[in-house]
């Protein structure tokens, strides 16, 4: 009985501690019987996707455990300011435990959504909306399988009151897989913002190509057939003919997104003053005090991930200027990595840091800042160009990026390295350097051919193309450099650390979750 009242209070806990299930679903989730008559399906789908929506978009969920995690971020403690308990150091130096907030906090929302979507299949289980939420539910399975190895899932109108259970490595993925497959069919083609069946065959690539990860992350081995899955998927979408590259780089990430970005698949739909969830952390955490708009000065890149860029490579940086933008007369760098002397992007007057000094941002940067250059130190990065028209209410226009072409087609160069046949499709060649050639070399990127293109070049040629997008961990894992010594963290990590800790709170309540081992 004591056991079960505890059971109670930290279920609660946990619903609670998912804010934005509870702000979005309010009384939805109440049983009001089994008939879809009885509810709204809109809504109740409407209410899955936004579940979904602030674990990405914000600076402390994904972006944090996915990027701050590996060598292209970190969060510096700069004198007073973004310490926060130590709790972006724990992330970069790979020491966190079941106690960290962010992993908490992450864990739960991903719950979250596979439980607002296992709610509305109670109701509606066969219509193409049906297919949505559980192709969400299933990307959901998919981070957290990625993340900590164990997902939690019950049936749709299965009781809260008994214990989630939980599918664990090999077991998870083959069901994501499934399900992914099942839904493919009935769901739409079309927009980019919902759901949609090329959405889930990048899902299924991405299930593919860590299959042997998830059977095990220290020495994964790569299947031929899983890898020809990887390039027949990928072929599918090629030969859709739908996407293509865009006139700028930076056109994927813009304001209008979704009407310019024409490499994206899938994306969140952001409203310009009306709908959004913190999109502008991307800009706002790396930039200045002084910048406009005004800036939290807190996160950086690591200069030997800059230093992977040439000179000329456009994805390091342009002068990019969509509608309503400030007019930047001086053609300074304002989207990609922030360098060097900042300047005001209305006067193109040099800026200066709160002490007076010229704001002149240094490639150096420490996980604990103490001198008096603490406000310049690290190169800034954001590739979600600033939304000045709708700045100001924080809802900003920029629709969120979960897949696009380029990734599509790295993957398939991968798969190809790593045993898979070469296929045509499209303009791209068959070979892995053909097809990474083509995307170094397009005017968008700008950057040089390569000779010849290995699993060691590739990484850092998906971390160029990549950067921000919430990757890098996958990536780095499943290339075996996760777990290596770089800027700001000096030891070779445990291999513990190849997963997340489930949290402390999720054990408590749920005796079929396991601590990961060695935590």
């Amino acid at each position: 009985m004591i056991r079960k009242f505890l059971i109670l209070i930290l279920l609660s806990t946990t619903l609670v501690n998912c804010t934005k299930l509870k702000e979005k679903f309010k009384g939805d989730l109440e049983d009001r019987g089994s008939g879809s008559g009885s509810v709204n399906i809109d809504a109740l789908l409407k209410g899955v996707y936004n579940s979904i929506r602030g674990n990405f978009q914000g600076q402390e969920g994904v972006y944090a455990l996915w990027e701050m995690t590996t060598d292209e971020l970190i969060g510096p403690t700069r004198g007073p300011d973004w310490d926060d308990n130590g709790v972006w150091r724990v992330l970069h130096e790979q020491k966190w435990d079941g106690e960290n907030s962010r992993l908490r906090d992450c864990f739960n929302s991903f719950n979250g959504t596979i439980f607002a979507a296992t709610d509305l299949l109670r109701f509606d289980s066969t219509s193409s909306k049906a297919s949505e939420a559980r192709f969400l539910r299933a990307f959901s399975m998919f981070m957290l399988l990625d993340g900590w190895n164990q997902v939690p899932y019950r049936s749709p109108g299965e009781s809260t009151l008994e214990t989630a259970r939980v599918r664990k490595g090999t077991d998870a993925l083959n069901y994501i897989i499934s399900e992914v497959t099942a839904v493919m069919p009935t769901l739409p083609t079309s927009p980019v913002t919902k759901a949609n069946q090329d959405a889930a065959k990048v899902l299924l690539m991405k299930c593919y190509l860590n299959k042997g990860v998830y059977a095990n992350r220290a020495t994964p081995t790569f299947a031929a057939a899983d890898m020809n899955q990887v390039i027949s998927l990928a072929d599918a979408i090629i030969n859709s003919g739908t996407y293509t590259f865009t006139a700028n780089y930076f056109d994927n990430f813009a304001p209008n997104n979704t009407a310019i970005g024409k490499e994206n698949i899938w994306t969140q739909e952001n409203i310009g003053g009306v709908l959004s969830d913190n999109i502008r952390s991307r800009w706002h955490s790396g930039m200045h005090y002084n910048q406009n708009p005004q800036g939290w000065n807190g996160f950086t890149t690591l200069s030997d991930f800059y230093n992977k860029f040439e000179a000329t490579d456009k994805r390091r940086g342009v002068a990019y200027n969509p509608p309503g933008s400030l007019p930047n007369p001086g053609s300074r760098v304002n989207v990609g990595f922030l360098t060097g002397q900042q300047y005001n992007w209305t006067t193109d007057a040099p800026l200066k840091d709160r002490t007076g000094a010229p704001l002149i941002f240094t490639p150096i940067v420490k996980s604990i800042e103490t001198g008096t250059n603490l406000e310049v130190t690290g190169y800034r990065l954001y590739k979600y160009a600033i939304d000045y028209p709708n700045e100001g209410s924080g809802n900003v226009d920029n629709d969120y990026v979960y897949f696009r072409l380029a990734d599509v087609l790295l993957m398939k160069a991968e798969a190809i390295l790593r045993g898979g046949t070469g296929t045509i499709a499209g303009v791209y060649g068959n070979s892995a350097l053909t097809i990474v050639n083509y995307i170094r070399t397009h005017p968008t990127r700008g950057a040089s051919l390569l000779t010849s293109v290995t699993l060691d070049n590739l990484i850092d040629e998906r971390g160029r193309e990549l950067y921000t997008e919430s990757w890098r961990r996958q990536d780095l894992i499943r290339f075996g450099k996760f777990l290596l010594p770089f800027q700001e963290k000096p030891q070779q990590s445990d291999p513990k650390y190849l997963l997340f800790a489930i949290p402390n709170q999720q054990l408590a309540v749920n005796p079929n979750l396991t601590q990961n081992p060695g935590y």
